[in-house]
């Protein structure tokens, strides 16, 4: 009796069978495609390179320990794959390093608790042992100033507006479903008016530096608010506090609570009941450097090796947990699919050169610079909160101008949206490639990959490329716990991270990495986006 034939190439014929005419016209080298899938779902080593980074390392924020340790280890796994010119590139000036050490929160009176609460990056920390009284402040405005000055001197402000806390009605776990999918690949006619004022963008940033004045003015001794979302469970959703820039540090510390630890305080000081906390907060600056890294590493080409295709996902994550679904899920998936392409020793006809950025938590800097520095730049920005920082995104800034390593990159793609496996592909609004992207994704049909989609997707690393005109893509993911669970919060840890899905992803990031460097032309690209005029902020209405 015969060996039957390989599951794999099974799959992929059956996959084919339905493939359109058009689709067929764009070459699949289904021998290679059939070599990944193996490497990658019997030899996958990405579990490993997850344990590394998030167990061994760590939380990654951008300027801290741990983010330039991120760096070098990722420098040297990629060395140790056998990819070339592994190495560290600067930019910035960044500002200041943090990192969050220990965190003690305790309620004192009128009952004793200990209490769950996460420092905001960037806030000093108490400098030992601190107690005080709670008081309650809602400020959304600037008028709300007169109704707490000369209150809070001495006070712990429970900050923000009312928890509103509802029971989980939806399992957090969701995976994209066929309607879901062909949602997404309705493509919506964008609106000429950016949905968030530029102007408003500015107005929001100042008032919040005003805020802080104000409660550093009043001395107050600490700052706390409350996790976002409704579900709660232990789950804390935490960022940045204040500044990075050097000089503009806020000198209060701000803590982010649980929900439910916030609310309890909240429904005590509405019932006039005297709340004291104990706080013990160690945070620490770090101003030795002020310039940060991505990493950078080859796979050299041969016939084509002065041209590009390009991955890439941000390395640098939030304090609370380990940046486990963001964005070390994507880091590991990249440097899993560049892995299985030099373990099948595969000659790619243009170089394929993998980046690892810093910086995206804070705008996409470490890429943003990246591109400035090698494809292309907008003017700089005139307003102070940008300054030094690139532009690239800010179309207001003006036109793009190129340089001459642009045209020789073929296409950049991403991974930032969790855990959850590949369902498709943004196209950017560039119909030119969905069918070459037809056909590449035919053999990955069978591992739930079928949506394309003309829409734009925004948010991460792909937008400093596609600024340039580099055809810049992200994927279509399973949500998975994304947003209800695991984005920016304590939650964000290695066991919330999906294997299976994983190694689906690195399969298809490879392939598609490898049909682009191997094709006969580069990708084809969209126009620059023209630049806007500048917004006109609005002065406020002074008080009668």
């Amino acid at each position: 009796m015969k060996n039957p034939a390989s599951p794999f190439l099974l799959a992929i014929l059956i996959c084919l069978a339905s493939t359109p005419a058009w689709s067929q016209q764009e070459k699949v080298d289904l021998d290679t495609v059939t070599r990944i899938r193996y490497e990658g779902f019997r030899n996958s080593k990405i579990m490993d390179l997850a344990t590394g980074l998030m167990d061994s390392i760590g939380p990654r924020l951008t300027g801290s320990p741990n983010m330039k340790r991120a760096n070098e280890w990722t420098r040297d796994q990629l060395t140790s794959f056998g990819l070339s010119n592994a190495h560290l590139e600067s930019w910035g000036p960044f500002g200041r390093g943090w990192a969050q050490q220990s965190v003690s929160v305790r309620m004192t009176s009128p009952d004793v608790a200990p209490l769950l609460a996460y420092a905001k990056a960037w806030t000093p920390g108490t400098n030992g042992v601190v107690q005080g009284k709670c008081i309650r402040a809602t400020i959304e405005d600037k008028k709300d100033f007169d109704k707490y000055k000369g209150k809070l001197a001495g006070m712990i402000v429970i900050l923000g507006t009312d928890a509103d806390i509802k029971p989980i009605a939806d399992p957090p776990y969701e995976r994209l479903t066929d309607k879901q999918l062909a949602d997404i690949g309705q493509y919506q006619i964008p609106s000429e008016r950016p949905s968030v004022g530029y102007a408003e963008f500015l107005k929001r940033q100042r008032f919040q530096k005003e805020v802080a004045k104000f409660l550093a003015d009043e001395k107050v001794l600490a700052v706390i608010d409350h996790s976002r979302g409704t579900s709660g469970g232990g789950t804390v959703f935490v960022q940045s506090g204040g500044p990075f820039k050097i000089g503009e540090t806020v000198t209060v510390p701000a803590l982010t609570l649980a929900t439910e630890h916030w609310s309890r305080i909240a429904r005590l000081l509405k019932q006039n009941k005297e709340v004291q906390l104990e706080l013990n907060v160690v945070n620490n600056f770090y101003d030795d450097d002020p310039m940060q890294y991505d990493t950078l590493a080859e796979i050299p080409g041969t016939d084509k090796k002065d041209e590009l295709v390009m991955l890439g996902a941000h390395l640098d994550s939030w304090q609370a947990g380990t940046g486990a679904t963001d964005n070390g899920a994507g880091t590991i998936v990249m440097m899993e699919a560049v892995r299985i392409l030099k373990a099948l020793d595969l000659k790619p006809r243009r170089t394929i050169r993998i980046g690892l950025w810093s910086g995206e938590e804070q705008g996409l800097l470490g890429s943003q610079f990246y591109v400035q520095q090698h494809f292309g730049s907008r003017p700089p920005m005139d307003e102070p909160e940008f300054q030094g920082m690139p532009g690239l995104l800010r179309r207001q800034a003006g036109p793009v101008t190129v340089k001459p390593e642009q045209a020789k990159v073929s296409a950049y793609f991403n991974v930032d949206n969790g855990t959850g496996k590949i369902r498709g592909i943004y196209l950017q609004e560039n119909a030119a490639v969905a069918p070459i992207f037809e056909a590449w994704m035919q053999p990955f049909k069978d591992l739930g990959m079928s949506a394309i989609t003309m829409r734009n997707t925004g948010g991460t690393d792909h937008l400093s490329f596609d600024a340039v005109g580099i055809p810049g893509f992200q994927f279509i993911q399973d949500p998975i716990e994304y947003e209800t669970r695991t984005h920016h919060s304590n939650m964000d840890v290695y066991d919330r991270l999906q294997p299976e899905d994983l190694k689906q992803m690195a399969v298809i990031v490879a392939s598609f990495v490898y049909d682009a460097a191997m094709r006969d032309q580069l990708l084809p690209r969209k126009p620059i986006e023209k630049p806007l005029p500048k917004e006109s902020e609005k002065p406020e209405k002074k008080d009668e």
